[in-house]
């Protein structure tokens, strides 16, 4: 049998996801190789299944050495792919069943502009900001990671700051403009997230986008980051808002829990939620929430009254905050959604029944 050449085979598999427009390719064990569009998985039928030895020679073209080492020693990796002269891909690699698997997810080359990508014009106002704490939460593959990239851009074409992005693996490449942008990847140019969130503060940086808040001392140093002067961006995998105090909350000891909520109600600037729905006329949009803290929400943050910050969002559009069901209906309204589609991705369909 002859032996298959997995880079070629790779351009190929690449240029079909380009052809499909497709956001992600799966690379698992006893499958034909997977593409991601418009949120359904397609099977590439025309491609063999794959065997053990393919996806361990993908993922030899895909990695380095020293990564495939360590994928194979502790069954987990995030990394970041270049294919070619532009195109780059995060990739994850995992163990199932005791067989490799590999996912890679496709990082647009150009970074959209907010108006672009259908988001609020209010988001904006924070990428401005001298100072604070800003997240953009919801699930894994709704955009998070866009949006903030949207928001980095704003910031460097019209501000002269310094930008220190820390993530792992490095996805959106950014050109500097007006802006001095420094990307550093965990494992490749620093130990950790944390360290090197403790380091940015003898780097005379203004802004920092920590790709993700993974521990307590992360959260700790960001919170401080933002309290000292800086601005700080970074993403959670949570719902929506009151969820994500919460599990800010949550990941620190009872004894540390007062301090770090009179931090947060101090130093957080907004938390902007989003999911992206299938669009009627093909493609995906995103419907949003966005909390902005107030006295209102600081206060029902200090006092650990979380449970209250939905009626705050819900009652606050005047202050421009938005609430995910009137992100949802209004969509429906305009006829870029089906009310089926806006009901399942609803956290709370009986106030939406209301609305629409």
């Amino acid at each position: 049998m002859a032996s298959v050449d997995y880079k070629r085979e790779l351009v190929d598999l690449v240029d079909i996801m380009l052809e499909e427009d497709a956001s992600d390719i799966h690379f698992s064990v006893g499958s034909h190789p997977m593409i991601r569009v418009t949120g359904s998985l397609i099977p590439l039928v025309k491609k063999p299944i794959l065997t053990q030895e393919d996806v361990d020679g993908f993922g030899k073209v895909m990695m380095k050495a020293e990564q495939m080492e360590r994928f194979i020693s502790t069954h987990e990796i995030d990394f970041s792919y270049q294919h070619g002269e532009g195109l780059r891909f995060r990739g994850n690699g995992f163990y199932q069943k005791s067989n490799m698997s590999i996912v890679l997810r496709l990082i647009p080359q150009v970074i959209r502009t907010l108006q672009e990508l259908n988001l609020p014009p209010i988001l904006e106002t924070f990428a401005m900001r001298p100072q604070g704490f800003f997240l953009c939460v919801g699930p894994v593959g709704q955009g998070k990671s866009t949006t903030l990239a949207s928001m980095v851009e704003l910031i460097n074409q019209s501000k002269s700051n310094h930008i220190v992005t820390i993530e792992d693996p490095v996805e959106y490449v950014y050109e500097p403009k007006q802006s001095l942008i420094d990307q550093r990847e965990v494992r490749i140019d620093t130990k950790d997230f944390a360290t090197a969130l403790n380091a940015s503060f003898r780097q005379d940086v203004d802004v920092i986008l920590v790709g993700e808040m993974r521990s307590s001392d992360t959260i700790a140093t960001a919170v401080t980051a933002a309290e000292t002067g800086h601005l700080v961006l970074s993403t959670l995998h949570t719902n929506n808002a009151a969820q994500t105090i919460d599990r800010i909350i949550d990941s620190f000891t009872a004894a540390q829990q007062d301090q770090i909520r009179v931090q947060l109600a101090g130093s957080l600037a907004g938390i902007f939620s989003q999911r992206l729905i299938p669009r009627i006329s093909g493609g995906m949009i995103p419907a949003y929430e966005l909390m902005i803290n107030n006295g209102a929400v600081s206060n029902l943050i200090r006092e650990g009254r979380t449970h209250e910050l939905q009626t705050v969002i819900e009652t606050g559009l005047e202050q421009g905050m938005i609430d995910m069901n009137r992100s949802l209906a209004d969509l429906v309204k305009k006829g870029e959604i089906t009310a089926e589609n806006a009901f399942s991705y609803s956290i709370n369909p009986k106030g939406l029944e209301r609305l629409m």
